[in-house]
């Protein structure tokens, strides 16, 4: 339970970090590139204000489960609390790898979610950062990522940004 999100069963930061440290140090032994994208949902406070946090937890689980159904067996899906995940992809051929996963993601939680007697629609965004690209350091590539989120939501075509260091 120390490593695990309650609500979604889903790995806490506390394990996100152990696994996205695990996956540099193999990474720079191996001289291959890792992917970490910070995903937010867009407009999940209104779903919270509107319908209640009953409906919102069963959303997020919802969510998580969609994720999860996305991701490769070696991903590592995390809730890092509200409506914010964090996806490592610890094995990238190229950044198409992580551009394909995040449109997967878009794609795949932009279908109608049931949950109780509600049929909701929901977006999310994602900010992607790259190692050994944009940094060595897992806490450096998660606020990296997070920054490129925040340009993600202002794109009204592409939901899914990849950090640059102007940003």
């Amino acid at each position: 339970m120390a490593h695990h999100d309650v609500l979604t069963d889903l790995p806490n930061r506390l394990l996100l970090l152990d696994r996205i440290n695990s996956a540099i140090e193999l990474a720079s032994r191996k001289n291959w590139s890792l992917a970490l994208m910070f995903m937010d949902l867009d407009k999940f406070k209104y779903i919270n204000d509107s319908l209640g946090h009953v409906v919102g937890d069963k959303l997020l689980r919802s969510v998580a489960h969609c994720l999860v159904g996305c991701a490769r067996h070696s991903d590592t899906i995390s809730r890092q609390g509200g409506d914010e995940f964090v996806v490592l992809l610890p094995l990238i051929e190229s950044n198409e790898d992580a551009e394909l996963c995040a449109q997967k993601m878009i794609t795949t939680l932009m279908q109608p979610h049931h949950i109780d007697n509600h049929v909701l629609h929901i977006s999310a965004s994602i900010g992607i950062s790259l190692y050994p690209d944009d940094d060595y350091d897992a806490e450096t590539l998660i606020k990296n990522a997070d920054t490129a989120m925040y340009a993600a939501k202002t794109n009204k075509t592409k939901k899914y940004k990849f950090f640059e260091s102007s940003m």
